[in-house]
């Protein structure tokens, strides 16, 4: 019997190679707006635009000044896979599961990434951006609406994060979390996840099939 329904994945940093181009960016904003924070690109990562704003740019012309920076940024950005992230999720597929990208980025963003990566949707079942959502992460609201469009249960859920905010999402969500080290250490996410991997290359399945099976003792 198969338990695993639906593969929810984040974006930047799980399913594209994206985390280091934007902690250029962010680290650069970092200094100009908020030099008292030395890890600014670090704190910020996996929450959205809006959340980043409220939290630490609440003037709007402060917000004025960065969108347009943003989306230039964005535009001129590559969007590599994760190494394997393909293949696995071809996998899935072939075995019925269904996936979504769960993503803190908006529709810009993911309209920047279409125009690099033609044929990107293909792969999902369903792509929720940060509009759907009136919370970030960590708060599990964004998994939890994953799991609720595709008629499943949390047990039948497994999340992909990189990022320290995106797993903690996915464990309050009480969902299976696979952490990838594209971002972070495996030391730092060590008590965030459930099983750590440096990619997709070595995920299968079965496997996962077989965690989420164990983990409700059938």
């Amino acid at each position: 019997m198969n338990k695993f329904k639906a593969a929810l994945f984040d974006l930047d940093g799980t399913l594209v190679d994206t985390e280091s181009q934007y902690s250029i960016f962010w680290g650069k904003m970092g200094k100009k707006y908020h030099p008292e924070i030395p890890d600014f690109d670090q704190v910020i990562k996996g929450t959205t635009l809006p959340n980043i704003y409220q939290n630490y740019f609440p003037e709007k012309q402060t917000q004025e000044e960065i969108t347009p920076l943003l989306y230039a940024w964005e535009a001129q950005m590559e969007y590599p896979f994760i190494k394997g992230a393909v293949e696995f999720i071809l996998e899935l597929k072939r075995k019925g599961v269904m996936c979504a990208v769960v993503t803190s980025s908006n529709e810009d963003k993911l309209n920047s990434l279409r125009k690099k990566t033609p044929g990107f949707d293909d792969y999902f079942d369903r792509i929720l951006t940060s509009e759907m959502f009136t919370k970030s992460k960590p708060d599990p609201e964004c998994y939890l609406m994953a799991a609720k469009l595709f008629g499943c249960d949390k047990s039948e859920c497994v999340v992909f994060e990189d990022a320290l905010n995106g797993l903690k999402a996915g464990k309050s969500a009480g969902m299976l979390t696979v952490g990838l080290t594209t971002t972070n250490s495996a030391e730092r996410i060590s008590g965030l996840c459930d099983l750590i991997v440096d990619d997709f290359t070595k995920l299968s399945f079965d496997k996962l099939n077989e965690r989420l099976e164990s983990s409700c003792g059938m």
